[in-house]
This record gives C-alpha cells, structure tokens and sequence, in this order.
C-alpha cells in the first residue's frame, strides 16, 4: 500500500458496471471515471442519460467522462453542451476524428472556447496529440487520451510516444494526458514513472492493486498449488505402469 499510496499518477476506473463504480467511489486511490458507449453496452445500460445521472449522483465530486455518439460535428455540438450540462465535474469525451476520419478539431475549439472540460478520446499517434493541444483553449481544463495500451498491441513501446506527448501539451496548463486501455497494473507504474497525469483502469485490472507488494515466493508457491489443486479436482490420471525406471 505504500507504493500505491506513492503514486503521482491519478487513477481514474474505467467502466459502466453501476455496482463496481459505487463500490471503487469508496476507493481513495481512485481519483475519477471514465466510460464510453461501448462499455455501456456491454453492461447492459439502455437509458444513457438515466444512467449517467446515476452515476453522477454516486460520484458528485471526481471527474466523470462520458462520451458524445454523434458521427456529425453539429450533433456533436448539441450532445456535448447537453452532457456538459448534467454536472459540474463532468468531462465531455470527444473522439478524435469521426467515423468517416474527419478531424474532430473545430469541435474540440468551440467546446473549449466555451469553457467546456473536454476528453478528447481515441488518440494514438504524437501528431494527433498536437492537433488537439492545438486546439485547446488555456484557461479550460482538458485531458488527452492517448490509448497506450492499443498502441502495445500493435507491437510498439507505448513508453516513447507517451513520453513525447507529454511535452507536445506542456503549453496548455489545464490539460492533463491520460494513459488510456492499460493491459496490466504494471502499466500504472509505468506511467507513473513518466509523469503521465492520469491513468484509466478497468475494475478488472484494478482488481490487481491487492497483488501490489506481493512476495514473489509466496506467489509462486500458490501458483504451484492451484494446478495441483485444479489438476486432482479435474480427476485427471496418467497411466505411468509401462514406464520403466532409467537403469
């Protein structure tokens, strides 16, 4: 608990499962919450505006980000000022390009203009990063989602880029970068290390932060023992009679 207690690094939990966000609410490592639609779909979420103001209700005093849908920028436009309307510390996520690979700029500009927290989403190249810091107002507060972790699944050192984008938004003193889709809680420290502003978890890798400090002896010693364990519960057997011992 002391390196976690440590960290610099803002947790924020990713997800839409209503029970576990009340549950890590409770959690003073987690700074924040982040969901998308595509988490909400799989939780099973049908009213998103119900839900959300569910959520803030929960959780009145960390930055939540829910996320526009609207593929066009004049519905993005309406969407967002409607979201921003539902709370305080809400923070409005907006993809960086639409489905047709339109650059999302002009509308992250207005928004920001107008005082808007914005989270811009969906970004994984240094370039994107500069487009979007480009476009973002001084005085209004922002984070830039870079997804690290889809970056590593294309075989690539998320480290360097992340690096990199730390200083191409250094101009913009209320925008913070966000080291989004982490694989593994390993990935926390690592952008601790960095001095990455932010990191989102899914509760399912933040299930892990037990683990944090773990003896390495002892793990090994229960790994050894569930496979036992799982092999003798399996009722698994090899015929070892016609094996004869080496001379």
């Amino acid at each position: 608990m002391e390196r976690l207690r440590g960290l610099r690094v803002k947790i924020f939990a990713d997800g839409a499962d209503l029970a576990g966000i009340m549950r890590l609410y409770g959690n003073p490592l987690i700074k924040g919450f982040t969901t998308n639609p595509t988490l909400m779909r799989k939780a099973g979420v049908d009213d998103y505006e119900s839900f959300a103001r569910t959520v803030l209700a929960a959780v009145p005093d960390r930055p939540v980000s829910f996320e526009v849908f609207a593929d066009d920028f004049p519905a993005m436009l309406r969407q967002a000022r409607t979201i921003a309307s539902w709370g305080p510390n809400v923070f409005v996520k907006i993809p960086v390009t639409n489905t047709a690979g339109e650059f999302t700029g002009s509308v992250i500009t207005d928004l920001a203009r107008e005082g808007i927290a914005l989270n811009v989403t969906a970004v994984l190249t240094v370039d994107q990063v500069r487009r979007v810091t480009a476009c973002l107002a001084r005085e209004t507060p922002a984070i830039v989602s870079v997804f690290a972790g889809r970056v590593a699944d294309t075989g690539v050192d998320p480290v360097p880029l992340m690096r990199e984008a730390l200083a191409v938004i250094a101009p913009r003193p209320k925008a913070e970068l966000l080291w989004a889709s982490p694989r593994e809680l390993l990935n926390v420290f690592q952008a601790d290390e960095i001095g990455c502003h932010i990191i989102t978890v899914t509760h399912d890798v933040l299930a892990k932060l037990e683990l944090v400090g773990r003896d390495l002896d002892d793990y090994s010693l229960e790994t050894v023992k569930m496979f036992q364990r799982d092999a003798v519960a399996a009722g698994y057997s090899i015929t070892t009679d016609a094996v004869t011992e080496p001379a």
